[in-house]
């Protein structure tokens, strides 16, 4: 994997709030939703999000022991190889309990003379 260079589409960099590794181009923090930018392009930016990809589901552990439960995400390209893997969040589950999920991908159109993918 390798790091796209500063003002190139997918370059990151981190949030001055939650020190989360978010895009450069961010306008808003995904993680924390500190708000990092209020210039005019940045605003048509946000209104131009799209989420392909949503996801929710809630656990709920069978009747009797406590059950555990690991949640991971792995992000592959289109060979298939993975990219970036992370545990995301650890836990135990007792009789009565549950948790709900969301999984969600905000895509925006990357912008600028340095967007254009170089063949």
């Amino acid at each position: 994997m390798s790091t796209p260079r500063p003002g190139t589409p997918g370059a990151t960099r981190a949030c001055p709030h939650c020190k989360a590794t978010i895009l450069e181009s961010a306008s808003v923090c995904p993680a924390c939703r500190g708000h990092l930018r209020y210039d005019e392009a940045s605003i048509l930016r946000d209104k131009s999000k799209v989420v392909p990809l949503r996801i929710e589901g809630t656990l709920v552990p069978p009747a009797g022991d406590a059950f555990e439960y690991a949640m991971v995400l792995s992000i592959r390209n289109e060979r298939g190889e993975e990219v970036n893997r992370q545990v995301i969040g650890v836990g135990a589950l007792f009789d009565g309990e549950e948790r709900s999920f969301t999984l969600q991908v905000e895509m925006t159109e990357a912008s600028g003379a340095k967007a254009r993918r170089k063949h």
